[in-house]
């Protein structure tokens, strides 16, 4: 393994990452506040200090063990969960779903603000490859989280809110996987079954919407 290209990687993605992570789980404390759960806000999650959302083993031994092991051809990591009550929102089962929600709609945001800094930094001339290798990162790195996060299966955030979305006797069947579900991604993210079923395909057709929305930016900046 070349050390060299690994702390450029570091560098490249560090900046992207740490937002990517402290934006998605601030998003789940702040929707859950605002639905009626304070246990995000009270435990001093809803804040864009990154340290309080970085997990020591997921967000930073498990990656670079992953890099390591498969010479950068697979990543996987993930953050501390922001906790939240359920039963504690004004109407648990409907607002489940926004507060799943928050996190990977942040990712998307910032994929799209990513873009838009990578067409700027174009169209002004900007020709240094750390800056625009950042910017797409950025984008990179958060359409991953926003499509992955998607996945139905809890404890995902895709899985929570097709809890919230199913009735009430599929949901509670759906919700008893969610012990058992942190190893059943794994999984399938090991064989390539979410790799060539969900993520690329989706990761393809977001990519696509986020320059469809850029469109008119495009436009002007020819």
């Amino acid at each position: 393994m070349d050390f060299g290209n690994l702390i450029q990687t570091i560098t490249i993605y560090a900046i992207p990452v740490l937002l990517s992570i402290t934006l998605h789980e601030a998003a789940h404390g702040y929707v859950a506040r605002h639905f009626g759960d304070n246990t995000a806000y009270l435990a001093g999650r809803i804040t864009l200090n990154p340290f309080k959302h970085i997990d020591p083993v997921g967000t930073i031994l498990m990656p670079l063990m992953l890099y390591f092991a498969t010479s950068g051809a697979f990543l996987f990591g993930y953050a501390k969960p922001v906790p939240v009550r359920f039963d504690k929102l004004r109407h648990p089962k409907k607002d489940m779903v926004w507060v799943a929600l928050a996190g990977p709609a942040s990712n998307f945001v910032q994929a799209l603000l990513w873009a838009v800094v990578f067409y700027l930094m174009q169209a002004s001339g900007v020709n240094e490859p750390f800056f625009l290798k950042m910017a797409q990162g950025g984008i990179l790195v958060n359409v991953i989280m926003f499509v992955f996060n998607l996945f139905p299966l809890p404890p995902l955030d895709g899985g929570r809110i097709l809890v919230g979305l199913l009735p009430y006797r599929q949901a509670t069947m759906v919700s008893r996987v969610e012990p058992y579900g942190f190893f059943i991604v794994i999984a399938l993210v090991l064989t390539g079954v979410v790799t060539s079923l969900w993520l690329r395909p989706l990761m393809s057709l977001t990519l696509g919407l986020i320059d469809l929305l850029l469109t008119p930016l495009l436009l002007l900046l020819r």
